[in-house]
């Protein structure tokens, strides 16, 4: 038996050993399909609408925008809703429209190429009952609890994630190349207090009615490991809850196999995911994406360190970040902070005057490196 042991170990690494990449031949022209994905809000809440284009696994974007595209929705009494591009390949719909009329999304590219939507009912989604979280020892559980009705019985949840980053070491002090000289930081040059956020990457879903009375209790729609960088100080998550058509469940649990398995050989390929869109000029030709109208819920939950402490969060990428034991004296400031890599980080006091500063590393004390110092215009304090 331990020679047959030894022997299926041989075969196993000679196996491994010799695999290679698979690189599937596709066709050109199967690697440039339009992409549509957005549901539009019916009452006026901004929201977004993606046009994109397919690419390669190995390519180093993630995301080839579809510029310049015309894009107009339209009611059934004739009325035109004109979306706008405010970034590369995002166009925005900001409009308060009749719920109870049906509508079709046209989209005309630079290329002249037409394509349109199926027929759009929007959808009065519930709102949202409660959204708040949890604490136990794994973390922190994000959770939102919502009720269905017999026309909103199929759901889709979305969120934004921000959060305060803070530097390892706070240093308020700033060297002045051009004065030879240290002083404190005005707030406009203050980089002990930034921000991060982050769009949900995942696909939320549920149908209410499988559960009692149609309530939805407590669905998870993040889970944030203790010790996680996210609650080093406040978090805040934006819940979008959106109710989709049980014709449109079945394009968005295929999307989520396919973001979930990516790589396998058992997921279900791109093509078949389909959609609603489809080519006024081509009737074969291909286009993914899925386009829905109805109201957004949202609801904003914050998190604050108290809230969940003990949190231990801790950073093993700036474990050697310390100030050094050595004062910098005034006529040593040019030649050890003029190159912006060594920074001021405490004052060496004699008396009441300042006569030097110990020193640290900008990597460690500058958190406009790794986040924006802006502050989100949502945020509350």
């Amino acid at each position: 038996m331990r020679n047959l042991g030894s022997l299926f170990l041989v075969i196993l690494t000679l196996f491994l050993g010799c695999r290679t990449p698979y690189e599937p031949e596709v066709p050109a022209t199967e690697l440039r399909v339009l992409v549509v994905e957005g549901y539009l809000d019916t009452q006026g809440l901004k929201s977004e609408l993606k046009l994109s284009r397919t690419i390669p696994l190995a390519a180093k974007d993630a995301f080839a925008p579809e510029q310049g595209a015309i894009v107009v929705l339209k009611n059934s009494s004739g009325q035109s809703f004109p979306l706008t591009e405010s970034t590369p390949g995002i166009y925005l719909f900001e409009k308060d429209i009749d719920e109870q009329q049906t509508y079709v999304l046209e989209i005309t590219l630079t290329s002249g190429e037409r394509y349109v939507s199926e027929s759009l009912l929007p959808i009065v989604t519930p709102a949202i009952l409660d959204a708040g979280f949890k604490r136990d020892e794994e973390g922190v559980e994000v959770f939102v609890s919502t009720q269905g009705t017999a026309d909103a019985d199929d759901f889709l949840w979305t969120f934004e994630e921000a959060w305060i980053y803070r530097p390892r070491i706070r240093s308020p002090y700033v060297y002045i190349p051009a004065e030879k000289e240290v002083r404190t930081r005005t707030a406009q040059e203050q980089n002990s207090l930034c921000f991060k956020s982050e769009v949900s990457p995942g696909i939320l879903l549920e149908t209410s009615s499988r559960f009692r009375d149609q309530v939805v209790f407590q669905k998870t729609i993040t889970e944030i490991p203790k010790g996680d960088e996210r609650i080093m100080e406040r978090y805040s998550i934006l819940i979008s809850q959106k109710g989709i058509s049980s014709e449109d469940v079945p394009f968005w649990e295929i999307l989520k196999k396919n973001t979930e398995d990516i790589g396998s050989i058992f997921s279900p390929l791109p093509s078949l995911i389909g959609g609603n869109i489809k080519s006024l000029d081509d009737a074969n030709s291909p286009v993914l994406g899925q386009v829905s109208l109805g109201v957004i819920r949202q609801q904003r939950v914050y998190i604050n360190l108290e809230d969940v402490s003990p949190w231990n969060y801790l950073n093993p990428e700036f474990n050697d970040c310390t100030i050094g034991e050595d004062a910098v004296l005034a006529k040593d400031y040019e030649s050890t902070f003029g190159n912006g890599a060594v920074v001021p980080a405490r004052p060496l006091m004699v008396g009441t005057s300042i006569v030097g500063y110990f020193p640290t590393s900008k990597r460690c004390t500058d958190c406009t490196l790794y986040a924006s110092p802006l502050k989100p215009s949502f945020w509350i304090d």
